[in-house]
């Protein structure tokens, strides 16, 4: 199960993040667990692979905020590239960030097992 520790573990910074929740850490516990099933994760690759860049940068800049304010930070050093790429408006190969994100979502699921 989640938990303070095991989010430590994954190189995330929970104590960040619970003082970011009014060092609430029930509170930071229960968004961090809404996480796996954010809708943005699953759009935004396809977003960036059609070329709507403009839907793509919304969808990456949702994904920053909440694992910015989470400090999930495995998650979020990928997608703060991805969103200032797409902040310029880059038609570039994203494959890379993108796999990035995918193995560190990958990592993050697994702390549900």
């Amino acid at each position: 199960m989640v938990s303070v520790e095991s989010l430590r573990e994954y190189g995330a910074d929970p104590d960040e993040g619970v003082r970011r929740c009014a060092g609430k850490e029930d509170l930071y516990l229960m968004l961090v667990k809404k996480v796996p099933d954010e809708e943005a994760f699953t759009e935004l690759r396809p977003s960036i692979d059609s070329g709507d860049l403009k839907t793509a940068f919304e969808l990456a800049h949702k994904l920053k905020g909440a694992l910015a304010n989470l400090s999930l930070t495995p998650m979020l050093t990928p997608v703060v590239r991805i969103t200032e790429s797409l902040r310029a408006g880059e038609e570039r190969d994203y494959s890379e960030d993108l796999k990035e994100l995918d193995e560190a979502k990958k990592g993050f699921d697994s702390l549900f097992d």
